[in-house]
């Protein structure tokens, strides 16, 4: 079901074209053009199979292919400056921490991180989301598949932007490593969606997931910010790069 890469970027989107050209089957890559290593993530829906064992280190300009079941669905995110005892292969995360393994096994991430999600179907729905907040720069990019089968993405770091209120600081160096969503900060239902906010019509955009929004055109900045954040495509494959602006 998985195959290691270490590809540089072009050879990866072959690989995907060819893929995707020789099988039904749809293929998500994850590529780590960061600087420093990333430690994805992967939560598949309920009822879905783990892929991966659901985490995995990925050093700077690797990659890792995985050949998705039909009709997966599920979550991606990457994880920051993590260490895992060799041993155990117990540790912890700065960012995106999955209960302290580096096999998340069907367990989430902490927010604040951003997400890839996608789901499989007669027609795919993919999107990137800064509804649990941001740790890392992430695109979404379809290949071969039919339909519109656009991008989707937060290039931006928006960490360098976060407000005060919603920065996570690293305990080491005090640099701000994430940024909250205003439901994960403050918790009211105003920037949750809940309760009496609980409709697109009574649950509208707040400062905080404007500026997200302007910083990330293509990606969620609300629970409500279906319109112009979701993607459609049909028998496509799929690249997550993290940090595609480097």
């Amino acid at each position: 079901m998985q195959a290691r890469l270490s590809l540089i970027l072009p050879l990866l989107i072959l690989s995907l074209y060819n893929n995707a050209a020789s099988t039904q089957a749809s293929t998500l890559a994850l590529y780590n053009k960061c600087k420093q290593t990333v430690w994805p993530g992967i939560q598949p829906s309920a009822g879905k199979p783990i892929l991966a064992r659901g985490g995995f280190r990925l050093l700077p300009n690797q990659a890792y292919s995985i050949r998705l079941p039909p009709n997966w669905s599920g979550r991606i995110w990457g994880r920051q400056d993590c260490f895992f005892d060799p041993a155990t292969n117990r540790g912890r995360c700065a960012t995106g921490d999955c209960g302290g393994s580096l096999y998340c096994n069907g367990a989430g991430g902490v927010p604040p991180a951003t997400l890839a999600e996608i789901t499989l179907g007669a027609q795919d729905f993919y999107d990137v989301s800064l509804v649990d907040g941001y740790n890392l720069a992430i695109s979404m990019t379809p290949f071969r598949g039919k339909g519109k089968c656009g991008y989707a993405g937060c290039v931006s770091d928006l960490n360098e932007v976060c407000p005060a209120g919603l920065a996570v600081r690293s305990g080491r160096d005090n640099r701000v490593v994430a940024c909250r969503s205003a439901c994960s900060a403050f918790g009211s239902p105003k920037y949750c969606c809940t309760g009496s906010f609980g409709s697109p019509q009574q649950c509208k955009p707040t400062a905080y997931s404007k500026l997200f929004k302007a910083a990330c055109p293509r990606a969620y900045s609300y629970a409500y910010d279906d319109p112009t954040s979701i993607v459609t495509c049909t028998g496509g494959s799929y690249l997550v790069t993290f940090c595609p602006h480097h």
